[in-house]
């Protein structure tokens, strides 16, 4: 299920702008101190490196991720996520219309 809103939070209204431009996000603090970020990943295959424990939840559009230890891709689609271990790195890769999506951190 897609999370339609997050209420009660501070936006950081400095975008996180990644790889050029492919990949653009804001950071979200909520009333208890978590943070999440909600962006866009526009049509290209990237790498992330992750801090902290991560769930990339699926907003809209859909893409592929090549997860830590894994070696097929897993393709995921709105309405669903996928968790990254932290301390890890993982590949995105998105063709035609772009990925939307929630991270969820720790």
């Amino acid at each position: 299920m897609t999370t339609p809103q997050i209420s009660n939070v501070t936006v950081h209204t400095q975008a996180n702008v990644y790889f050029d431009g492919r990949c653009i996000s804001h950071t979200l603090t909520l009333a208890d101190g978590a943070r999440k970020s909600v962006g866009v990943i526009l049509p290209s295959t990237l790498s992330f490196n992750t801090g902290a424990p991560e769930v990339m939840e699926a907003v809209a559009g859909a893409c592929e991720v090549l997860l830590p230890g894994q070696s097929h891709w897993q393709r995921i689609e709105a309405g669903q996520s996928f968790a990254v271990p932290g301390q890890s790195s993982f590949q995105i890769r998105v063709e035609g219309t772009p990925f939307h999506y929630i991270c969820h951190f720790g």
